[in-house]
């Protein structure tokens, strides 16, 4: 499916206004209400939009302290790395786990409530797991730019058979 203008302009306004109604949608973007609906549904059903959500302020539920975690394991086999991947999965406050190529392994993001949360997380939960070699982590002072929505721009895709 490749994506047109109209395509785009959806998905720019969604990215920050995913609550808007279908008809203030299509005055955004200059089409009627019911062309817009379907050209929505399309982009649901092809994967394009993966679903809507609220972002929630983490200060105000208390989660006040960011910090980027480096986690290097012991081996890297296919075993270690699943095994690895299913339990940080099920760790709450591991916002976001991705494997990277480098001097280290993993490069975790993860919110607590302040420096004994994040104790408690590292030795507890993150540390503790028999895979894991060593650590680092990162204190984030302050988030310049943080949720940006993703820059679009004409692209076209292949369609999986």
């Amino acid at each position: 499916m490749s994506l047109d203008m109209h395509d785009l302009k959806i998905l720019d306004v969604l990215q920050s206004h995913g609550r808007i109604s279908v008809s203030d949608l299509a005055r955004q973007i200059n089409l009627s209400s019911t062309p817009c609906a379907q050209r929505l549904r399309k982009l649901e059903l092809r994967g394009f939009i993966s679903g809507y959500r609220a972002i929630v302020e983490p200060e105000a539920i208390g989660l006040d302290l960011l910090v980027f975690i480096q986690v290097t394991l012991k081996e890297t086999d296919e075993n270690t790395l699943r095994s690895f991947n299913s339990a940080i999965s099920r760790v709450p406050n591991v916002l976001e786990c991705h494997m990277v190529g480098g001097d280290f392994d993993y490069l975790l993001k993860a919110r607590v409530a302040g420096m004994s949360e994040y104790r408690r997380l590292l030795g507890g939960e993150i540390g503790s797991l028999p895979m894991v070699q060593g650590t680092h982590s990162y204190f984030v002072m302050e988030e310049v730019k943080d949720g940006t929505p993703l820059p679009l721009k004409p692209v076209r895709t292949s369609q999986k058979q």
